[in-house]
């Protein structure tokens, strides 16, 4: 796995607890015209050996996907602690990275998608997206899927109204500013109430805003200790908001399963080189 996706640019590794166990992994950033609805189109194929199984690990991610398979579509809402997939066999997905805006007009309570997935209906982008995928040429079939995903969205969803914008300047506020660490800074930042940015978050979202913003660090730091060797786990807990490295760890326990030192020991945790 090379770190790099289909259009040549760097793969964020922030919701992958392993990125050294992934697939064959492409994605590509949606067009400025679909910019306010969906944030990138994944596709990671597979081919194993019989009898081999390759277990995804991913971090807890607070958004949600919509995810064409060769068998069906499903809607896969926020996660709040580590889950994984067992891949086998060969085989392959298309995933669309949801904005806020984008998952509120397709579900009225986004709470209820909490940690599971759910069919959704939607046949012509399955029958699409299948047939582009059945192409021989991988690079013909990957382009023909995200086209399929692209005419979709234009015709599926409506423009983005102003709650929709606000709800996905939330997002890009947390994901974007490591300094964000209470709900306080977040409200100050969108120019609204504690409670209107609590309401914003379960409409828009489906968890509280809190929790959004404590997955984003988490992710952040399972990512540096990856990636920087040097850089000591109380500074991590120190640059990102933590009270300390107690806290840091407890919070890495409660949600992974196990501590930063753990994580950071583990070779597959490790960044390709």
């Amino acid at each position: 796995m090379s770190g790099i996706d289909g259009t040549g640019a760097s793969i964020d590794p922030r919701g992958v607890l392993y990125p050294a166990r992934l697939p064959t992994f492409h994605r590509v950033e949606a067009p400025a015209e679909l910019s306010g609805l969906v944030r990138w189109f994944w596709i990671p194929e597979w081919r194993l050996a019989p009898g081999r199984t390759s277990r995804q690990e991913l971090l807890p991610f607070p958004a949600s996907n919509l995810v064409v398979g060769p068998d069906a579509v499903t809607l896969a809402g926020p996660t709040t602690s580590a889950s994984h997939r067992d891949l086998t066999g060969s085989g392959w997905a298309v995933g669309m990275l949801l904005r806020p805006a984008a998952l509120m007009t397709l579900i009225d309570d986004p709470g209820a998608l909490r940690d599971v997935e759910v069919p959704f209906a939607a046949p012509s982008l399955h029958g699409d997206v299948v047939a582009a995928m059945a192409d021989p040429d991988r690079d013909a079939a990957r382009s023909g899927a995200v086209r399929a995903c692209q005419a979709w969205c234009a015709d599926r969803f409506p423009t983005v109204d102003a709650d929709g914008l606000l709800a996905n300047r939330l997002e890009e506020v947390v994901a974007g500013d490591r300094d964000i660490v209470r709900v306080e800074q977040l409200a100050a930042r969108l120019g609204v109430g504690v409670r209107a940015v609590q309401r914003l978050a379960q409409r828009s979202v489906g968890l509280p805003p809190l929790t959004i913003i404590r997955r984003y660090r988490l992710q952040e730091a399972a990512q540096r200790l990856r990636d920087d060797a040097d850089v000591t786990i109380a500074q991590v807990a120190a640059d990102l908001g933590y009270a300390d490295h107690a806290h840091l760890t407890s919070d890495f326990r409660r949600v992974l399963g196990l501590t930063p030192t753990g994580y950071r020991r583990d070779p597959d945790s490790r960044p390709d080189r």
